[in-house]
């Protein structure tokens, strides 16, 4: 069994919980992901990983209820446990594993959208450790959702807030942003990360892909199983197929078909609603309404 140490809400409907797993905090650097499941009967969830201490063996997580078994996480509290945690899985973020001299070169920006904002995190904590201080973006919808931001500045060169209805910080999206700092503000990057919905990602890539920017995305959104043999996580990145779990989560965010990406990913929120309302409304969920699918 694996111990919540702590279970506290971040904003809004995000949760973080720090978890006791000596073995996964030893190895896991960041880019990487768990795979965390309840109990015996539960599904198996993949999760990134928010940050780690090796002293402690603790590994943080952060997480937004959507399917049944996410929403039955934030009940949990200090003292509850997982029967299962497992990982590191995935491959690590290129900016921790290439030559550190060849990424000192770099000026690297950080582009998180709301719970991306957790994986980006130890990246940008990371850099900092090894004398790196990069540039980082937080989007989120409104003030209530910004999460991290706090920590974010005692890693990061700059932190630029922005909100969609412009309740805190910038005014705006992402994207704009980006463009705000190259075009009007005179910023300069060799490297880009995006993290968040496919959908912020696909428009962060087409944004960077104006300015000749590397930009790597997360596809951490698509992934089920995590050990790539569901295949849900299936990608096409350039004219090679992908699997975000054992491939990635990371891939160079300019090759990726997003449209295929969301298609695949939109054929699994029927079962994860039918799942939910059957969760929520036990036997009394017929799905008479024609539309879930839940009477097949």
């Amino acid at each position: 069994m694996y111990k919540i140490l702590d279970a506290k809400i971040l904003a809004g409907n995000i949760y973080q919980m720090v978890v006791e797993a000596p073995r996964v905090a030893k190895h896991c650097l960041p880019g990487q992901f768990v795979i965390v499941k309840l109990d015996e009967t539960a599904e198996r969830v993949p999760l990134t990983i928010c940050d780690y201490d090796r002293e402690k063996g603790t590994i943080s997580i952060v997480f937004q209820p959507i399917g049944a078994s996410t929403s039955k996480y934030k009940f949990l509290k200090a003292g509850d446990s997982f029967e299962d945690f497992v990982g590191p899985l995935g491959q690590p973020s290129d900016l921790c594993t290439d030559p550190l001299d060849e990424v000192k070169k770099k000026k690297i920006l950080f582009v998180a959208g709301g719970v991306g904002t957790a994986p980006v995190y130890p990246q940008v904590k990371w850099l900092h450790e090894h004398g790196i201080d990069a540039d980082v973006i937080i989007g989120a919808k409104t003030k209530d959702l910004v999460i991290l931001e706090e920590e974010m500045k005692k890693v990061a060169a700059n932190v630029y807030v922005t909100t969609d209805d412009g309740s805190y910080g910038r005014s705006g999206m992402v994207t704009k942003v980006i463009d705000d700092l190259i075009t009007e503000e005179g910023k300069t990057y060799d490297h880009c990360v995006a993290i968040g919905p496919m959908i912020m990602m696909k428009f962060c890539c087409l944004t960077t892909k104006k300015y000749n920017l590397h930009t790597v995305v997360s596809m951490n959104p698509i992934m089920v199983d995590g050990t790539g043999m569901c295949g849900a996580c299936r990608l096409i990145v350039g004219d090679q197929v992908k699997f975000a779990c054992v491939d990635g989560p990371e891939f160079d965010g300019h090759l990726v078909d997003f449209d295929a990406a969301m298609k695949r990913q939109n054929m699994y929120k029927t079962e994860e609603g039918r799942a939910l309302l059957k969760e929520q409304e036990g036997e009394t969920h017929h799905g008479g309404c024609g539309q879930c699918g839940g009477d097949k």
